[in-house]
């Protein structure tokens, strides 16, 4: 029988044969780095018991490691600067248990996690990392924004330690709720004039980092969705859905402060598609008010007494001040 006579059953059978190399290739990968780092976690062993119990110690002392990095070099190649060796150590250090380490994660993300000071934090990184499937970029970008310690300064410390250990699970509208939402992936500066349709623009063209900022769940309907009431015409800066609470979520963007009006146009659109947009299944939906600034004692009473979920929250375009957020962690466990 010629192949060409019967292209539609060779067409299914490469098909099958490719399923099966990129499954195998995947699975190799997924051993080699699972491996790798269950061998540098036995490294690291060697190196801080040697470090702590053996005979040479004093003789060797800081140069140990540009010692072992000269003759592994010379041995096994590229691989062991000295560099390498600290950042080795340092994850045994971290991770003394060897079975606390996670299948799912590579070397070149603890490379990532043992940079972290705290060992809550660490374990977040860990947990999310399992959890929302983050490349090392992705890690790389949460843990510059701080995310942990966005999250846990809300928190109280049983909270945190739960953070630590079971990642940010998402069961309230509130767990999806950052204040601040962190937009330094837009490069505008903060000194730049820009407006709501600006912004607005710049997160769709940056929609991957957006999504990621936002968190797991979110599934993104559309921009500018408009909404018709007796005659008038409304738009929703940008609607999302979220799969996990299982609701849309409208996000109403404003350049400045936030106003009390805005608070009641979040109430309005809530109410609206509650009743128009909503369908069987749907969970009532969720109003996020974002802008640069925000007077707590207004939203406070602007916000009191709806019973629809509206939340007001802000917005930076730069990076988090990493010791002031650090501190404020601190000060929370320490109070608790």
């Amino acid at each position: 029988m010629k192949i060409e006579n019967n292209n539609t059953s060779y067409l299914g059978l490469k098909s099958q044969i490719s399923e099966l190399l990129l499954l195998g290739r995947e699975q190799a990968g997924r051993a080699i780095n699972a491996i790798l780092v269950q061998t540098y976690w036995q490294i690291g062993r060697h190196i801080v018991e040697f470090e702590q119990n053996g005979k040479d110690k004093a003789e060797y002392g800081s140069e140990l490691l540009d010692r072992l990095s000269r003759d592994l070099s010379m041995e096994f190649g590229k691989g062991f600067s000295r560099s390498n060796l600290f950042q080795i150590r340092q994850f045994y250090l971290k991770f003394p248990k060897i079975q606390t380490l996670s299948g799912q994660l590579n070397w070149s993300h603890y490379v990532e996690i043992i940079k972290s000071d705290h060992d809550l934090e660490i374990g977040f990184y860990i947990k999310q990392c399992e959890k929302e499937n983050w490349s090392v970029r992705e890690l790389k970008r949460q843990m510059k924004s701080m995310l942990f310690h966005r999250i846990a300064v809300s928190k109280d410390k049983q909270t945190i330690l739960s953070l630590s250990e079971k990642g940010a699970e998402i069961q309230l509208p509130s767990d999806i709720i950052k204040d601040p939402f962190v937009f330094e992936f837009l490069g505008i500066p903060n000194s730049m004039s820009y407006s709501e349709g600006e912004l607005e623009s710049k997160l769709i063209q940056n929609l991957q980092n957006f999504l990621l900022e936002l968190g797991k769940g979110f599934a993104f309907i559309g921009r500018q969705y408009r909404i018709s009431l007796a005659g008038r015409h409304f738009f929703v800066d940008l609607v999302f859905y979220h799969r996990i609470l299982k609701c849309f979520v409208l996000i109403d963007l404003k350049r400045g402060e936030i106003d009390h009006q805005d608070v009641g146009q979040m109430n309005l659109y809530l109410n609206y598609f509650r009743k128009e947009e909503n369908t069987e299944g749907d969970n009532p939906p969720i109003g996020i008010v974002l802008g640069a600034y925000k007077d707590q004692i207004l939203v406070e009473y602007a916000t009191e007494n709806i019973s629809n979920q509206l939340f007001v929250s802000k917005y930076q375009l730069f990076l988090p001040d990493k010791k002031q957020l650090a501190a404020e962690l601190e000060k929370l466990l320490d109070l608790e």
